[in-house]
């Protein structure tokens, strides 16, 4: 299964970062680890004119860094690895320009940044700042002491971006959590998925529970069944579609793969209803910039 681009431009101007929040809700539970995020944010400037630009942070066991490239230029131009043992650079600029011929300058620091416990985006102490055609395209982070940052102070009350996808790729076994803001206006929630079992973990009678705020959603028992689905929830008075798929965790990722049962990987799809949408969730087809009007939340979980 291809990985899913879902959108959203509900979180239009003034974006806080949101990172994961991946926490033990109840001891006989595993926790999981978030192990990267892709974030494309849409940035208009005074001209009118749009940008879309790709941040993706990751972590694991060799790599802790940040890759930022022009959504209409998908190669990564600029990659930072604060691991390695070559390049420790936490803290600079980078000037670069994209197919179209707009300008990019990225400047960051992530000498002080702190990470929390099993996420992949840093939570405090740190900024990447985004020049775009010498404009304030994106603004990330929470320092305001820089240089940097007070030549661009007086921009940075009209920058207007919105986060239009985000994407979490996270490991572990039984329990998934994060946070989602369902609109612009709406508030910040925690989001729970768990999968258990009686007895010996999630290999019998498995069930699926989708928690919001310690409110359950969804239930979906038998799973190893029901591997497949949507329902329809309500958050902050908005239609909201949930749609699973956990086939490969019990399946594995088909025959001649190589992959293991059970050993596979899981999506969860949260996507606002904006009106009559007849589109194939699990579309790989990327929107153009207007067609991004949903609020959209994607959860890639990888069974250990």
């Amino acid at each position: 299964m291809g990985l899913i681009s879902c959108y959203s431009e509900s979180s239009c101007s003034n974006h806080k970062n949101v990172s994961n929040s991946v926490s033990l809700k109840k001891p006989n539970l595993t926790g999981s680890i978030q192990t990267a995020t892709t974030n494309i944010y849409k940035t208009t400037l005074s001209t009118g004119s749009h940008h879309l630009i790709t941040v993706t942070w990751c972590r694991n066991a060799t790599t802790q860094g940040l890759q930022i490239s022009s959504g209409d230029d998908p190669t990564t131009v600029f990659r930072l690895n604060t691991n390695s043992r070559l390049f420790r650079k936490k803290r600079g600029s980078k000037v670069f320009e994209t197919v179209n011929n707009s300008k990019f300058e990225v400047f960051y620091d992530l000498s002080t940044a702190q990470y929390g416990a099993a996420v992949a985006e840093p939570v405090e102490k740190y900024y990447v700042l985004i020049m775009v055609d010498s404009e304030l395209g994106l603004f990330l982070g929470d320092m305001s002491d820089d240089a940097v940052l007070k030549k661009v102070k007086m921009q940075k009350q009209n920058v207007k971006f919105c986060l239009v996808s985000r994407k979490e790729y996270i490991y572990g076994n039984t329990l998934y959590s994060t946070k989602a803001q369902f609109s612009d206006a709406g508030s910040l929630h925690d989001v729970v998925i768990r999968c258990t079992g009686e007895g010996d973990g999630v290999k019998n009678n498995p069930t699926l529970s989708v928690c919001i705020d310690k409110r359950v959603v969804i239930r979906v028992k038998r799973l190893q069944w029901n591997f497949r689905g949507n329902q329809t929830i309500f958050v902050d008075g908005l239609s909201v579609d949930l749609m699973w798929d956990v086939h490969d965790w019990f399946f594995g990722s088909g025959s001649g793969s190589g992959t293991r049962t059970g050993s596979g990987h899981a999506v969860f799809l949260f996507r606002t209803k904006t009106g009559v949408d007849s589109r194939l969730w699990l579309e790989d087809t990327v929107k153009t910039k207007d067609e991004m009007k949903e609020f959209s939340l994607l959860v890639y979980a990888t069974k250990s």
